[in-house]
């Protein structure tokens, strides 16, 4: 299979502490440049370096890493934005960019006008975005508005429309950068799901998201970037679990000491294994959630509960202490230190998770909110196919088969 992206040896230096001006005049200008010759502006930075990277035709490629690590500059480069200090980038066809959403809009002009204005800006030509037309409108869900003021639109509408337009380019390469950040809950859902249409159209992606959940569900392949070099480059659910170990691991334990409360105060909360040890990111066990919290005097019929919600918000856990009693709480606890763990069966799918607790009583809230991040890894398991369905919990069942009948 061809091969559509080529980098060699290529690198990124940028240069920190220059002084950056605007609009100067011509005798400025000439002034600034012999300065800038006569000294340096800054100390370098090299935001990318000696990067080595193929990608083939129709290959669907995700790109993961830590804020600042390199992954935006790197898909710069590919699009031609900016050009590399080092090396040569090679590519085989026409480059699309989603790499801000809302790139060519303006406020005074209509949403039938800035889609044409954006179209053009994303690389369309005028008679692709005439056929795409009532996609893009219906995707975006702002039918009753295309002929009104964009400064007339709420922030979602501004989002919707500007990812639909985005959405329906049609290059042979696209290069998709955190563009599922958008919108509302449902909206989201729908991106993912023009993600993965577009990943199937005979296109090559490249597509760069913290959201592991998505990249693991789009991308077959994953190329994870660390301080501007490429540090694992693979199967999606090994670089995921590599990339993860490698910077989860000191998320894995929270102090939560200095968290305000009258009558309960946060001391920490941690993941851990079956033996009590801080334990990584959870993988086809049972997650066990521990809660170290003190009391800073005897409350009657204290409470508590811990939840987990997905990243969009929804609670998919949501369990109390109370639970044990028939809902009622009937333990009195005096002034002291307490620790307590919950198991959680391994039915979570791959993806983040956020976990938060409550504390209080029947008439009393003394804490509640979000305490830590958790990350579910791929099970070994898991095929690709897998993890594109889109399921809430992912329990282990059994089958079976019979017939009951002849024909």
């Amino acid at each position: 299979m061809a091969i559509a992206i080529e980098l060699r040896g290529v690198g990124k230096r940028y240069r920190l502490g220059g002084r950056q001006e605007s609009y100067l005049t011509l005798r400025e200008a000439l002034r600034s440049l012999w300065r800038r010759r006569s000294a340096a502006s800054g100390a370098p930075l090299w935001a990318l370096r000696n990067i080595d990277l193929e990608v083939r035709t129709d290959e669907v490629v995700g790109i993961i890493g830590r804020n600042g690590a390199g992954k935006s500059t790197l898909l710069k480069l590919i699009t031609g934005i900016t050009p590399p200090t080092t090396g040569s980038v090679r590519t085989r066809g026409r480059v699309g960019a989603l790499l801000e959403v809302g790139t060519g809009f303006h406020p005074e002009l209509t949403g039938r006008e800035n889609v044409f204005l954006n179209a053009a800006v994303l690389g369309m030509s005028r008679r692709e975005a005439r056929r795409h037309f009532p996609e893009i409108v219906e995707f975006a869900e702002v039918e009753d508005f295309i002929d009104t003021p964009l400064k007339r639109y709420s922030s979602g509408m501004r989002m919707r429309l500007a990812f639909a337009v985005a959405a329906h380019i049609r290059p042979p390469i696209v290069v998709v950068d955190e563009i599922l950040a958008v919108a509302d809950a449902e909206f989201q859902r729908r991106c993912l799901g023009k993600m993965a249409e577009i990943g199937g159209a005979e296109r090559t992606v490249l597509f760069v998201s913290h959201d592991l959940g998505a990249v693991a569900r789009l991308c077959p392949r994953v190329v994870w970037i660390d301080r501007g070099q490429v540090r694992a480059d693979g199967l999606a659910a090994e670089v995921i679990e590599q990339y993860v170990a490698a910077t989860s691991a000191q998320n894995t334990r929270v102090d939560l000491r200095g968290s305000e409360g009258r009558i309960v105060q946060l001391v920490e909360a941690a993941t851990v294994d079956a033996l009590g040890a801080e334990a990584g990111p959870v993988r086809g066990d049972p997650l066990r959630i521990q809660v170290s919290f003190a009391l800073l005097e005897e409350v009657r019929g204290l409470d508590l509960s811990v939840w987990i919600e997905d990243r969009w918000g929804h609670r998919l856990i949501d369990e109390s202490w109370a639970d044990r009693t028939g809902g009622v709480p009937v333990e009195d606890f005096s002034p002291g230190e307490y620790t307590v763990v919950l198991s959680i069966p391994p039915v979570l799918p791959a993806g983040q998770y956020v976990t938060g607790v409550w504390f209080g009583t029947e008439y009393d809230d003394y804490v509640k909110g979000p305490i830590m991040h958790i990350d579910v890894l791929p099970r070994v398991e898991d095929r690709q196919e897998q993890l594109v369905r889109r399921r809430v919990v992912q329990p282990p069942v059994t089958w079976e088969l019979r017939q009951d009948r002849a024909g």
